[in-house]
């Protein structure tokens, strides 16, 4: 379940980048002495706590000790970037050598730190070819700039989840494949009540559960960045196109504050009464692990998947995605990296382990070989997110060296934009844009 790797709560990246700010000075050069056929323990951190995800982990460590039976793993779980980014900080032999993150927008903050130890003399030792190995945008969002400080571990693939039911009661055949036909739909499927709703088609507002900036702006093609690496949010119409569209629809669906107020009565995102299960939303916006949520919560319609609609002048694009996921790195102050790297290259690259941790805890594998296994078992329907996982168009936010810091900005930016607080639209992105530039220049 990712339930700490959501921007949803982008806070909460922010909140362990600033410890980072201040934190790891380690090399990022590859100091690994240890004689990886003797007799070791190593120390494994990772973020997950369900029971089964804890016993998906087990279970690939007890298969890992099987093959390799002079490594023994401590598995050390629940920890979050705030514990792990202390620990590298403090060095020393308590911490941990292997090192997994939720929180792909700060990869750029741990290369450029050193926060994590540099994988390129591993990979190259072990002639591992990362373009035959991994999509894209995965071996995009585990480096900086040239720096290999992670791999991907798993990935998620965001989607369109639709109420069947409400769509067949509408005389809706089809999920829309456009941001026009999305509009619509969803204005078909609102329901008001009085001065509140009994169903809303989808809830645009950027508070709404995973309708966040980086998700919708996976549907336009776009770059945050310029070629000098700066913000380029003003200058890419992208984003204001995204931005009017979004605010449109706020407005279509009944208004900020109306939609807000309805809001207020969903349940927790990672419980039983999400709005998406119980039907106050007809259409969410979500990652691969909500079917298996939905189903578990007893919705009681039918749960169609499909892609997240594309602009309207970019249909043939349709398919594409937002895709993020876990990282996995082993710690500079590690005296035992060679252990390390063997965990990591396990865990990441074998396919029977890819596919047996990706089946026990719902997630997109992350290699080729394993998105494409006849081991994977699930629903007919998780097939959708396997394929965007796989599209060439499919993207994911730009690293920064203070990692989710812009992205942060340009969020809040959308909160006070979608409830009329900015006027000028052009005016208000180059506001954020010189914020963008100036958080980035301040952390060099």
């Amino acid at each position: 379940m990712p339930r700490n790797r959501r921007l949803t709560a982008s806070a909460v990246a922010v909140a362990a980048l600033s410890v980072l700010t201040a934190a790891c000075t380690g090399q990022s050069g590859n100091s690994a002495s240890d004689d990886p056929n003797a007799k070791t323990t190593i120390t494994f951190w990772h973020g997950w706590s369900a029971p089964a995800e804890v016993k998906a982990i087990k279970d690939n460590i007890d298969r890992f000790e099987d093959a390799h039976p002079n490594i023994k793993v401590n598995v050390v779980g629940n920890i979050n970037d705030d514990k792990l980014n202390q620990a590298l900080r403090a060095g020393g032999s308590k911490g941990p050598d292997v090192v997994s993150s939720f929180t792909t927008s700060n990869v750029g903050k741990f290369c450029s730190s050193g926060a994590f130890a540099d994988l390129a003399p591993f990979i190259k030792k072990d002639k591992i070819d990362l373009e035959k190995t991994f999509p894209k945008v995965l071996l995009q969002y585990t480096q900086f700039e040239g720096d290999r400080c992670a791999l991907p571990l798993l990935s998620d693939a965001y989607g369109l989840y639709y109420n069947k039911d409400a769509f067949k009661e509408a005389g809706i055949t089809a999920p829309p494949k456009t941001m026009s036909e999305l509009a619509d739909v969803a204005k078909k499927l609102t329901k008001p009540k009085g001065d509140t709703y009994e169903r809303v088609g989808m809830m645009p507002t950027y508070h709404g559960y995973e309708t966040v900036v980086d998700h919708y702006m996976s549907s336009w093609d776009h770059a945050y960045f310029d070629k000098d690496g700066k913000s380029n949010v003003a200058k890419d119409p992208a984003f204001a196109k995204m931005f009017t569209y979004q605010k449109k629809l706020v407005e279509d669906l009944g208004g900020f504050g109306k939609l807000e107020k309805f809001r207020s009565t969903f349940g927790d995102e990672w419980g039983a009464k999400h709005p998406f299960h119980t039907g106050q939303v007809a259409m969410q916006l979500d990652g691969e692990w909500r079917l298996g949520m939905a189903e578990d919560a007893g919705a009681d319609f039918e749960i169609g998947v499909a892609p997240m609609p594309v602009a309207d002048d970019e249909a043939d694009s349709y398919g594409k995605g937002f895709l993020s996921g876990t990282i996995m790195g082993i710690a500079p102050q590690s005296k035992k990296q060679n252990a390390a790297w063997e965990l990591v290259k396990y865990m990441t690259t074998d396919t029977k382990a890819v596919v047996e941790f990706a089946n026990g805890i719902r997630n997109v594998p992350s290699t080729f070989a394993a998105l494409k296994s006849p081991d994977l078992d699930f629903d007919p329907r998780f097939k959708t997110f396997l394929d965007i996982a796989q599209h060439p168009k499919s993207s994911t936010p730009d690293g920064a060296i203070n990692g989710a810091t812009y992205q942060q900005t340009l969020q809040d930016f959308g909160f006070q934009y979608e409830k009329g607080s900015v006027k000028n639209l052009q005016e208000g992105l180059e506001k954020t844009a010189q914020q963008i530039d100036r958080d980035i220049e301040q952390a060099k």
